[in-house]
């Protein structure tokens, strides 16, 4: 059995502290949540680990995928600002829209350009109000997407940095190493080894 992919898939159990998840109960009817979406995350968890169990890499990460898509669709990402408005920032829905753009397409290219009309600005507008609304600029935040997907990765999987590199939307391993080392602070291959490591 693959420790690390075991270890990945346990940890994802608990859910985002941001989403109140822990102390959740049928009653707590303001978090919005129903049960037939905690019954549909805790299903793709428990088939993630039994995957995992069975060494079945593949399906384990499908099922952490589409257990991740339902608690974003439910509190959304972690990596996403609260919705409440922000005196020019981009509007609950707008950032709704370009978050999930984002984390769809983190494999390819991904252009200001582009985000700007996904909600309907001129470019020029969306920098200002994308950086209000999430403390930096949207080509910041689409690099820092790409590491913590490519973390992800690395403890999933068994694959090579400049195979991650490639499924982050990244040119090449270097690229890759270059960006890991400026926000995380140490190596990709460092960081990789120091948690694989680590007794599960």
């Amino acid at each position: 059995m693959d420790n690390s992919i075991l270890s990945f898939a346990l940890k994802s159990v608990e859910p985002p502290a941001s989403l109140g998840l822990s102390t959740y109960s049928p009653s707590e009817s303001k978090h919005g949540f129903s049960l037939d979406q905690m019954h549909s995350v805790m299903a793709e968890l428990c088939s993630a680990v039994r995957s995992a169990l069975d060494d079945e890499r593949g399906i384990a990460e499908e099922s952490l995928r589409r257990a991740t898509e339902v608690l974003q669709k439910m509190g959304g990402s972690e990596a996403a600002p609260k919705e409440a408005p922000v005196r020019g920032g981009l509007s609950p829905w707008q950032i709704r829209k370009v978050t999930s753009h984002v984390e769809t397409n983190l494999d390819r290219s991904i252009t200001n350009g582009e985000l700007a009309a996904l909600v309907r600005l001129n470019p020029s507008h969306f920098g200002r109000a994308f950086r209000n609304s999430f403390g930096e600029p949207p080509h910041e935040y689409v690099i820092r997407r790409r590491v913590e997907r490519a973390q992800g990765l690395m403890l999933s999987t068994d694959a090579s940095l400049s195979d991650i590199a490639l499924d982050c939307g990244l040119a090449d391993q270097s690229h890759l190493t270059r960006l890991f080392r400026r926000i995380v602070g140490e190596s990709p291959r460092a960081w990789r080894r120091a948690r694989i490591s680590e007794p599960v």
